[in-house]
């Protein structure tokens, strides 16, 4: 988007392309993402195929619910892999022959509270340095951006949740259409997918569990049994492609400006997978940063002083989405019969109210960027 604007950009990644398009993220996109990927140019093979989904189900006491996203709110969401997110990109600017510096080592950011911020490097054992006018810190929640900022320049806020996510991808068609969270004392579940022929289950462990102690067979028997009885009888099963477990929590960094340093995507914040949020986020920071540059170079600065804010706003409330769908849908043994017993009256109230269901589906689909 940069270079469609006419503006010079280098990327720097840590890893080789192969491994960024060997890692496994999940896919279910907001309209605004979809929107920009339009913009950017790289949306013909979504559109191709990816899957739109107008619902999703929510299920407990062994039943299912279903949320009819477009009915409530006219517009749907669409299950795309992050992964095929990231090729589409990636081949669209090697084709526009725009400059990715891939395997980088010891990656540095300096001189971003001056007017010469520079980025060093070393590539094949030759170090490189980058003078440049900004730098965008979309290095994610382990990279040298956020860390390189002063201590007392920066606020983290952070819950980490008690549980993981064990999830399995397979080659075996989804058991629903549409995506199923399960609430169930067992622990949650869900049930989405990749493609008509590609499925990602996921079920709630303890953080003590390792990935290799679970076999297969263990893993469906478990889904099976938080699963309704008919959900379960469709089940397809079939040996895993990947198997990891994820820890969960929610955290934002503010402010996510620092001079010419700009933090975007997971750099600035994370939250659990529960919202479907995280990818959306980080493609709504790029909108902001990307319309904010621009405008700089068009002249007006306005953009890049109000970047944190507008970005923090829509953060903050997707934040919020993805903490309550957590609470409503997790087992918190801690929280005792009374956590579970509220669980089920919020669940319970959501089916009753089409105006509660309206307020999910807005969250769901994506609010709007200001």
């Amino acid at each position: 988007m940069l270079a469609k604007s006419g503006i010079a950009n280098v990327v720097i990644e840590q890893r080789s392309a192969d491994y960024v398009l060997g890692r496994i993220r999940a896919g279910v996109l907001e309209q605004v993402t979809v929107q920009m990927l339009e913009q950017a140019g790289v949306a013909e093979r979504l559109h191709a195929e990816g899957l739109p989904h107008d619902g999703i189900e929510l299920c407990f006491n062994n039943s299912l619910h279903r949320i009819d996203l477009h009915g409530l709110t006219g517009q749907r969401v669409v299950v795309y892999g992050q992964t095929e997110v990231t090729r589409d990109l990636m081949d669209a600017r090697s084709a526009a022959g725009l400059p990715t510096v891939y395997e980088a080592d010891q990656v540095s950011v300096h001189g971003f509270d001056t007017s010469t911020p520079h980025v060093r490097y070393v590539k094949d054992g030759v170090a490189h340095e980058l003078q440049c006018d900004y730098i965008a810190g979309c290095d994610g929640f382990h990279g040298v951006c956020r860390a390189s900022v002063p201590a007392g320049a920066i606020t983290e806020h952070e819950k980490v949740y008690p549980f993981g996510w064990l999830g399995v991808l397979a080659d075996v068609p989804p058991v629903n259409h549409e995506l199923i969270y399960v609430n169930h004392e067992r622990g949650f579940a869900l049930c989405s997918q990749r493609s008509l022929t590609r499925s990602r289950y996921y079920v709630q462990c303890s953080l003590d569990d390792k990935a290799e102690a679970w076999t297969d067979a263990a893993f469906w028997a478990e889904l099976k049994a938080r699963l309704p009885a008919a959900t379960a009888a469709k089940l397809i099963t079939g040996p895993s492609i990947e198997k990891s477990i994820a820890p969960l929590r929610s955290f934002v960094a503010e402010p996510l400006r620092f001079g010419r340093l700009f933090l975007a995507g997971d750099a600035g914040h994370i939250v659990p997978p529960t919202g479907a949020k995280g990818l959306n986020l980080a493609a709504s920071d790029v909108g902001y940063l990307w319309q904010a540059l621009a405008d700089h170079y068009k002249g007006s600065d306005t953009g890049i002083e109000h970047y944190s804010r507008r970005a923090l706003a829509r953060i903050w409330k997707a934040e919020r989405f993805s903490w309550s769908m957590t609470m409503l849908m997790h087992k918190f043994p801690e929280n005792g019969s009374f956590g579970q017993k509220m669980q089920q009256a919020e669940l319970s109230y959501l089916f009753s109210s089409r105006a509660a269901m309206t307020a999910l589906a807005e969250n769901y689909v994506g609010l709007p960027m200001d």
